[in-house]
């Protein structure tokens, strides 16, 4: 049975098939949430601090390659027809540039799983405890007496951390206000992110009229490399300059800040509605209007139907019936419609009224817009990105070392539930508002949507993803409040510090003298009684 046979026989199935997608999907996270964290906490903890943002923004741009990867192969399954093996491809009339095209989705899940099964048998050989280098044991928040064992300054053993509880732990981790800020921070621009990246590729097939194959190609070779270069080049400009934790926010800020302007071009690059008869254009080609018309009326055509001709006047139908043909020639995809009467209704000049399968091109004036579009999208994706290692290393620097695993941890939680489920949701949902027509099933109800309005799906899809950035620099401007305070109250507490360890130091140094006094003093006496 083929899995286009499978699915619609899932139809009438109790069990819905997005369930097993769903736990797949579950079973992955679990595995692959604690690298981040626990390896992020421990570069953090055990690397020399000028290095740490180098070696973080080296994780982050090799955790984005992967996605370069799979963007690519997204590309190469969705030129392989989704029963490729199960059917005889000359018998499929639609191309992979058609809106019903369905690629070999699970073709991916097969060769991204066999792949991640052998990524992790390396982790098998990793050792239970890592060492602790000698000189950056200072850098823990271990006292002295139980860093050093001798007062020769070798290390003889560390003291076990209490068990701390969880609830009065995550309490005091999300009484910091400034992690607090940052989590909101985060959340929101994920939301953003995570809604613009889902349907960036159905926005360059809808705007641009490019395939589904050629979107996710360009996505992966061009989009994501510069977003994992701009994060590597993050984390070169903290280790060069030295950033401290109000230089990291100032640089994050000001690269989203200056991302977020050039984002607002894409609204000027954008094209205008496909000439669809009686759904953009009526069958004058003049303005909207019915799909039923004079030419068509005794044809006795269905309105569900979606099987797009492309008329000789540069107009496309929603199917051959609607167009108007009477006979056609060829077979496959090289079918030919010929006499059909809708398209001499907007045919100016006398020619040919034929139409052949599928929709018709865009206009050029598109396809020149479209090089703009991506140069744009490179620009303002590797500025944006070069914020992320200086903005996660102020996540890092701005909590205490004992509650650095955890508010990693939680960073990754809540983006990943609070930004990562329900952003393509009301992204999708929103979105859909703009479609003109939609599609069936074959078991009945409404399939996925054939065409957009452009112009509504441009403004929709560029005004919730500015407009949830704009409300995230509004917590960015009380978060810097909230820093300056923190880093204040920080110097003011290693000053205090300082003092009392210098006031201690002094104490020790006059016993000392005090104790050198004396001791002469008794040598001294000693001599007198044994010349006496």
């Amino acid at each position: 049975m083929s899995f286009g046979t499978f699915l619609i026989a899932k139809c009438h199935s109790s069990v819905s098939m997005w369930i097993y997608v769903l736990l797949g999907n579950i079973l992955r996270g679990i595995g692959e949430t604690p690298v981040q964290p626990l390896g992020i906490s421990y570069i953090d903890d055990y690397a020399q601090s000028e290095n740490a943002a180098l070696y973080i923004g080296c994780v982050q741009t090799i955790s984005i390659i992967g996605p370069v990867f799979g963007y690519l192969l997204g590309s190469l399954c969705a030129k392989i027809y989704v029963d490729i093996g199960y059917v005889d491809m000359e018998t499929v009339t639609i191309t992979p540039a058609d809106a019903r095209w369905v690629g070999a989705w699970w073709l991916g899940y097969l060769i991204a799983g066999a792949i991640t099964l052998m990524s992790a048998v390396p982790f098998w050989f990793l050792p239970k405890s890592l060492p602790v280098p000698v000189e950056n044991i200072s850098a823990l928040n271990i006292p002295l007496k139980q860093k050093f064992g001798s007062t020769h300054g070798e290390i003889h053993s560390f003291s076990k951390c209490p068990h701390a509880e969880f609830v009065p732990t995550l309490k005091s981790l999300l009484g910091n206000p400034v992690f607090t800020i940052y989590l909101c921070v985060t959340i929101i621009q994920f939301n953003s992110l995570i809604g613009m990246v889902t349907y960036k590729p159905k926005y360059i097939e809808q705007h641009y009229g490019q395939s589904a194959s050629k979107a996710n190609f360009l996505m992966g070779m061009i989009n994501i490399p510069a977003v994992a270069f701009g994060m590597f080049s993050g984390g070169v400009v903290m280790k060069k300059y030295k950033l401290g934790i109000m230089g990291a926010a100032k640089f994050a800020f000001g690269t989203s800040l200056l991302g977020y302007f050039l984002s607002l071009l894409f609204f000027v690059l954008g094209c205008e509605n496909s000439k669809v008869a009686g759904i953009t254009v009526s069958y004058t080609g003049v303005i909207s209007g019915s799909l039923f018309s004079d030419c068509n009326s005794g044809c006795l055509c269905s309105r569900r139907e979606w099987d797009p001709v492309c008329g000789e006047n540069g107009i496309t139908y929603v199917s051959p019936c609607l167009a108007g043909c009477t006979f056609s020639t060829g077979s496959g995809r090289n079918t030919v419609f010929d006499s059909c009467r809708c398209v001499a209704v907007a045919n100016t000049q006398p020619g040919n009224l034929t139409a052949t399968l599928g929709q018709c091109p865009r206009r050029d004036s598109c396809d020149k817009v479209f090089p703009y579009f991506l140069a744009l999208s490179v620009l303002s994706s590797f500025i944006i990105s070069l914020g992320g290692t200086p903005g996660f290393m102020l996540l890092v620097r701005c909590i205490k070392p004992e509650l650095k695993s955890l508010a990693l941890g939680i960073h990754t939680l809540a983006t990943r539930t609070l930004a990562g489920i329900p952003a393509p949701i009301y992204f999708g949902a929103i979105i859909d508002t703009t479609c003109l027509k939609w599609g069936y099933k074959m078991c009945g109800g409404r399939g996925a949507c054939r065409i957009y309005n452009t112009s509504s799906y441009r403004i929709v899809y560029l005004g919730l993803t500015l407009g949830l950035r704009t409300v995230s620099f509004f917590f960015c401007i009380l978060g810097f409040s909230v820093l300056k305070r923190h880093i204040k109250m920080e110097e003011k507490n290693a000053l205090t510090n300082g003092n009392t360890e210098l006031e201690l130091l002094r104490k020790e140094e006059n016993s000392s003298i005090h104790c050198e006094q004396f001791i002469l003093a008794l040598d001294c006496n000693h001599d007198r009684e044994t010349r006496l």
